[in-house]
């Protein structure tokens, strides 16, 4: 648990923080801050390899991941991610270079084209990971200064929060969100297809089945009485919040529903200001459906 020490961790933002979804990284930053978590971005970071290179060229991926965690490595602190892709490339790099020995001998070279090295002794966490498990209920609800009573929420975790390796939570029915919901106020709605793949790169490839997934999860998640939906991965989030004209056109009816980061919703309840959290830059009317439901306490 973080007590009055306050804790630092190597902070990772991946590329998609810098650009479309930079609410998800400004939230983060803010929500840490309030919460007494010192993220300290990794200096001279790079892609973490991604899951569409991955597909192309496993080996590098890998090295450049690697990169990463021999940047991390010289700081001494665990690694944050608050994107499922690159939390999950991280790890698996972990794995792979200490499980398999030629992946090793692989990365390894290519590190020392550039004079570094890793020797695998970095932890590779996701910041939702670290708020529910580190900091924990007490140190969350004690920060609390708007109430959330009568939100409904619906955690939408995606497809690689949990998977493979299920390390922080269940693959098939994860709780994390859930349990930090309840601890906002809000009330956590039952959501089946809270680890259903959103579609992901398929938006862009195979559109009509990419839409379908995405609409599926947004129709869900309104059936089951949810006034938003909250996300942990800046994919997930864009799939489900950038197209829902086109899903309600896809379903034939109105799935429509307000999405947040999961942070932003913390941040609501901690009482940051709106332009701290990028609110703003979301393209559902969340702030509407938020004033209609936030107390100050």
């Amino acid at each position: 648990m973080i007590t009055a020490n306050k804790k630092t961790f190597s902070y990772y933002p991946g590329c998609s923080l810098k650009a479309t979804n930079r609410a998800y990284d400004l939230s983060t930053r803010a929500v840490a801050r309030a919460l007494g978590v010192d993220l300290v971005e990794l200096d001279d970071w790079n892609c973490c390899g991604a899951t569409p290179y991955m597909a192309i060229n496993e080996k590098l991926s890998f090295v450049l991941s690697a990169r990463n965690l021999a940047l991390a490595e010289k700081s001494g602190h665990e690694l944050v991610a608050v994107c499922n892709s690159c939390y999950l490339l991280l790890t698996k790099t972990n794995k792979y270079m200490a499980e398999n020995e030629k992946i090793k001998a692989y990365v390894q070279r290519a590190l020392a084209a550039g004079d570094m090295s890793y020797e695998g002794g970095v932890t590779v966490r996701h910041f939702l990971d670290v708020v529910v498990h580190e900091l924990g209920e007490t140190v969350v609800r004690k920060r609390v200064t708007r109430s959330l009573k009568g939100l409904k929420v619906a955690s939408y975790y995606g497809c690689q929060f949990g998977r493979p390796y299920g390390e922080i939570d269940d693959t098939e029915d994860p709780q994390s969100m859930d349990e930090m919901v309840g601890w906002l106020g809000a009330e956590p709605v039952p959501f089946p297809l809270k680890a259903n793949c959103c579609g992901g790169m398929l938006m862009t490839t195979k559109a009509e089945i990419g839409q379908n997934l995405s609409a599926r999860i947004l129709k869900v998640a309104k059936d089951a009485g949810a006034d938003c939906i909250i996300a942990a991965c800046p994919l997930c989030h864009l799939n489900l919040e950038a197209y829902q004209a086109k899903l309600c056109n896809t379903l034939g009816e109105d799935c429509r529903i307000p999405v947040l980061y999961f942070t932003q919703l913390i941040g609501v309840a901690l009482g940051l200001d709106p332009g701290e959290l990028a609110l703003n830059d979301l393209l559902t009317p969340v702030k509407e459906k938020l004033a209609e439901k936030v107390v100050s306490t």
